[in-house]
């Protein structure tokens, strides 16, 4: 997996607090999220930073989409997810989308083991409808 640098000092050391399975698994989650929105049309630049302690992206210019977070679950070791504002419509589509195939935390997250592999292409159709949300709800 290729990635981007983490540019900043703060977003580093919040990665480096990870045991080293969990950083794996977040910064693959990473890697899709700048990947995905490089390679998606409208979405413009991406800005990582911290929103509630927690690695966080969102497009910038233009603002097309809701604010991606990532993180572990802190109420059960080895699991983490990616977290969408809880009133937008992104987990009801993807649970119509994918209704086995993910694991879904309210109207707020899709959630993962870090045992399991993760479900790329259903992760990826989930961060291109959220960088893009305010272009399709």
């Amino acid at each position: 997996m290729n990635t981007q640098p983490i540019e900043t000092l703060e977003m580093a050391v919040v990665f480096d607090r990870y045991s080293a399975e969990m950083r794996s698994k977040l910064l693959h989650l990473r890697h899709l999220i700048l990947d995905t929105a490089a390679k998606t049309d409208g979405v413009g630049q991406i800005e990582e930073t911290l929103k509630w302690g927690q690695p966080s992206y969102l497009t910038h210019k233009p603002k097309s989409g809701t604010t991606i977070r990532i993180d572990q679950d802190s109420a059960e070791e080895g699991k983490y997810g990616i977290y969408v504002h809880c009133q937008s419509k992104l987990i009801e589509t993807m649970q119509r989308a994918y209704p086995t195939e993910l694991t879904y935390e309210g109207t707020r997250a899709i959630v993962f083991h870090v045992a399991d592999p993760l479900p790329e292409a259903a992760v990826r159709h989930f961060i291109e409808l959220a960088l893009t949300y305010h272009q399709w709800k």
